[in-house]
């Protein structure tokens, strides 16, 4: 089986044309970036604004609660509803998307709001004391504290959409959720098993690219690399300190 997995992905012909895996890769990433940029624009505000002020947290207990609601099942209820009431392409990527962006939502949610919540209160204190508003707070100093919790949830976000996408191409959606349907539709089942690999290599160069990301924007400060550094920069001059200590008389 792994042989033919591997004529499969190296044939020049799977890989052009409308249904090539080129094309199916990017419109993969275009479904999710879509996914992931309007999901972003409804729970990263609003779980700032929950952690700082600490009003609406039942919303993200309903959200959490909302994760064991079958992907599967939901995304064929709501496409035998809507889809009658859309036309043309927008009745099989309509609901492909909505159920994406509700299976997006919790995890961006509750890293936003434990982000925020995980702010020391004394460091808002200070903050306030030293005259800035609550709007220059939440910006200047808790969001940047929260960063490594938000991008957690951002990057958990980001593999559950792109895993998940690939059941949408049970309604019609593209990416490459259509080898592993198509594939065993036919009795393909090396474009089934190809398809699955490039879904799990694709989840893994996003999630180092995004690791990446999180390296250059959160402080060494809050990831604590920093602090282990200069415990190793001082383990290591350690021996060196204690020979100057014996070559320079007291």
């Amino acid at each position: 089986m792994i042989p033919k997995i591997w004529d499969w992905l190296t044939d020049p012909a799977n890989w052009s044309g409308a249904d090539g895996i080129a094309t199916r890769v990017q419109e993969h990433l275009t479904y999710s970036l879509i996914v992931l940029a309007i999901a972003s624009l409804i729970a990263l505000p609003l779980g700032l604004w929950i952690g700082h002020t600490g009003r609406g947290r039942p919303l993200v207990s309903a959200a959490n609660a909302a994760r064991a609601v079958p992907t599967l099942g939901l995304l064929f209820a709501l496409a035998l509803w809507l889809g009658p009431r859309l036309s043309g392409d927008l009745a099989f990527t309509a609901p492909s998307i909505i159920v994406l962006v509700l299976l997006a939502l919790p995890p961006l949610l509750a890293g936003a709001y434990a982000g925020v919540e995980a702010v020391d209160p004394a460091t808002r204190d200070a903050a306030r004391g030293m005259g800035l508003s609550d709007g220059q707070v939440l910006r200047q100093v808790e969001l940047p504290i929260a960063l490594p919790l938000l991008l957690s949830g951002v990057r958990a976000a980001t593999l559950q959409v792109i895993a998940t996408a690939t059941i949408a191409a049970y309604v019609g959606l593209g990416g490459l959720g259509r080898f592993l349907i198509d594939g065993l539709a036919i009795g393909d089942y090396a474009a089934t098993a190809g398809g699955a690999l490039l879904v799990a290599v694709l989840a893994l160069l996003v999630d180092l690219l995004l690791a990446g990301v999180v390296r250059l924007l959160v402080s060494p400060g809050l990831t604590g690399k920093q602090s282990r550094r200069r415990r190793v920069e001082l383990s290591a001059a350690g021996p060196l300190i204690d020979r100057r200590r014996d070559v320079i008389p007291n």
